[in-house]
């Protein structure tokens, strides 16, 4: 694969603050990422039954590329809180339930560390994104963030646990309080995507 070839990637998920961090740390000439919805098509309903985020992200990847015939991109991440034993894990989305919501998660999250002192706290992002080609080619990347969960919700940005989870690199601000290009430069998804990048020898972002 080269990396003037131009090709159309099907991502594998319907999250669009996800698809917006895919879109902008893999904006480079020659690739087009599209979900099932762009292409007029239903989304599939993938069972995220592995037991790591290589798993998952595995999982989806084959299961979209096999269905659309085309090269897809499946990411699977969540939070590692270390006062939890790495709890919620690969059940970040799921925490509070099967059809749980991100405040649903959130709230949980805050109830769960309740007791738990400021520095104790601390957690990790941690994101694995993988690219499945029709002829069975596999290419993954990981990347994680550092971080503390904080004692409150704050930011309008973002999706997920980012309105509790208090960068390393961004003393005071959590990651939802922080815009798409400095999220990306610091977050375990950019990271990934970098990575990534690199396996394939696609040009960097300049």
């Amino acid at each position: 694969m080269s990396a003037g070839e131009s090709r159309r990637v099907i991502v594998a998920s319907t999250n669009h603050g996800k698809l917006a961090e895919i879109r902008s740390a893999l904006d480079f000439d020659g690739w087009e990422f599209v979900t099932a919805v762009d292409l007029g098509l239903d989304s599939l309903d993938v069972e995220e039954t592995g037991d790591t985020f290589l798993d998952n992200a595995l999982l989806k990847a084959l299961a979209y590329s096999e269905a659309f015939g085309l090269p897809a991109l499946a990411d699977d991440s969540g939070l590692e809180v270390d006062a939890l034993d790495g709890a919620p894990g690969v059940r970040s989305s799921r925490y509070s339930g099967e059809t749980a919501t991100d405040a649903e998660n959130n709230a949980k999250l805050l109830e769960e560390l309740a007791a738990v002192a400021h520095d104790a706290r601390t957690a990790r992002f941690r994101s694995v994104i993988v690219l499945v080609e029709p002829d069975g080619t596999v290419t993954s990347a990981s990347g994680h963030c550092e971080g503390r969960i904080g004692n409150e919700r704050r930011g309008e940005g973002g999706f997920g646990y980012d309105p509790l989870f208090l960068p390393a690199a961004t003393p005071g601000r959590t990651m939802a309080e922080l815009a798409l290009t400095e999220k990306n430069a610091i977050s375990h998804r950019g990271a990934a995507l970098r990575r990534l990048r690199k396996a394939l020898e696609l040009p960097d972002c300049g």
